[in-house]
């Protein structure tokens, strides 16, 4: 794996050739998941409103499972409500609506009569900002999920041990589970959350800039375990590095809004992105001549 730090570079440095280099030397070229796995989550023509305000216009993805997608685009151009359309957290913004449709396999979560905290529980979010509940410990905040959705397990210190482990975060804290989740650096926070993420058994887990606050040691931590993660579930990441973007997803999907709602320029595996993408803003972006 790369070193996080190459992803602070100079943007003008950078090249589709050498960002597909980096998508390269991730040594993994990965294909759609077996349907044991689900077939993963589709976007049907989402639009989405803040207001009277038209913030997403007709995007349409479809997201594997056991594959990592990242979305890139400048700041503004609705990355990050679009992946709140898809477990339904964009309904909570006062004056949020959105119009289209959401499949996990294959049936549509906005459907009428759906519950909505069980499609939460299997379309998982990591936030940009590590936030571990303050009063509990790291035990506490691992199985928080599950005392939330009154959901039973027969040995909770097996998936403690599993949930942790898997955030590539057990041999740090099984000493100090009983110590509160604020006393963890940034880095073990946030893999703090993604363990209490995966605590519920997702399907499906969104990352919106989760290493974004993080220095590069977490973020190259954060990113072994997105890698780790993702042959058991599907994977969306929202991010502005592009080296990021090239090191951990297996497709990548650019957006713009050139003025009016965001909108999906293209989507292609990252390394024909990064090395030959199809529109002129694509390229225009990831060489860092805009954004």
């Amino acid at each position: 794996m790369v070193n996080p730090e190459e992803g602070e570079k100079d943007m003008s440095t950078v090249t589709p050739s050498s960002l597909s280099s980096v998508a390269s030397a991730s040594g993994k070229v990965r294909t759609p998941g077996t349907t044991a796995l689900g077939v993963g989550l589709e976007a049907r023509g989402i639009h989405a409103w803040f207001g009277q305000k038209h913030v997403l216009n007709d995007i349409s993805l479809d997201f594997w499972s056991g594959t990592v997608t990242a979305l890139i685009g400048p700041s503004g151009c609705g990355k990050s409500t679009f992946i709140r359309t898809l477990n339904r957290m964009h309904e909570f913004i006062p004056g949020a609506a959105m119009a289209g449709q959401v499949l996990l396999d294959g049936k549509d979560i906005y459907e009428s009569g759906t519950d909505v905290t069980k499609i939460r529980l299997k379309v998982g979010m990591v936030f940009q900002k590590p936030n571990p509940f303050p009063s509990m410990t790291i035990a506490e905040n691992v199985l928080a999920g599950l005392k939330l959705a009154q959901l039973k397990v027969e040995n909770k210190d097996d998936l403690l041990e599993e949930c942790l482990e898997r955030a590539g975060l057990w041999s740090e804290v099984k000493d100090r589970l009983s110590a509160y989740g604020g006393s963890l650096s940034g880095g073990q926070q946030q893999r703090l959350c993604i363990a209490r993420s995966l605590a519920v058994r997702p399907q499906v887990l969104l990352m919106d800039e989760p290493c974004s606050a993080l220095d590069p040691g977490s973020t190259l931590r954060i990113e072994e375990t997105i890698s780790q993660l993702s042959s058991s579930m599907t994977i969306i990441i929202v991010t502005h590095n592009m080296q990021q973007a090239a090191r951990v997803s297996d497709y990548t999907a650019f957006f713009l809004s050139d003025g009016g709602p965001g909108s999906m320029v293209e989507v292609g595996p990252t390394g024909e992105i990064f090395s030959r993408p199809k529109d002129k803003r694509t390229e225009n972006y990831v060489t860092g001549r805009f954004g």
